[in-house]
């Protein structure tokens, strides 16, 4: 399952509005201390790509690791440290977050 909450789907679609650009939103994977992180990056879907349509927005996902992550939502939120997407997953963070020295290998 991919959803997209309507503020975080409303956020993208001004940005790319903004931009003038036709690309879908890649959801992307990236390991690092603290575990696995789900990012976004604007890009064109490829043969291993899941594609998804919510409102006239692409989101594509690699299909290994959308088996990896399912269920992933998107959202946007305000916090009083600032707003940004927030990617949740069934992937889980690695125990204990954080690290020692291991960020800089």
């Amino acid at each position: 399952m991919f959803t997209v909450t309507e503020k975080a789907l409303e956020v993208i679609k001004d940005f790319i509005k903004e931009k003038n650009v036709a690309s879908a939103v890649r959801i992307t994977l990236s390991m690092g201390c603290s575990g696995p992180a789900l990012g976004m990056v604007l890009d064109e879907p490829g043969n291993a790509d899941e594609v998804f349509e919510e409102k006239g927005t692409k989101f594509i996902i690699d299909k290994d690791i959308y088996n990896q992550a399912k269920p992933i939502n998107v959202d946007f939120v305000d916090t009083p440290q600032g707003s940004g997407f927030k990617l949740t997953s069934s992937l889980a963070p690695a125990a204990g977050g954080g690290c020692g020295s291991c960020c800089s290998c």
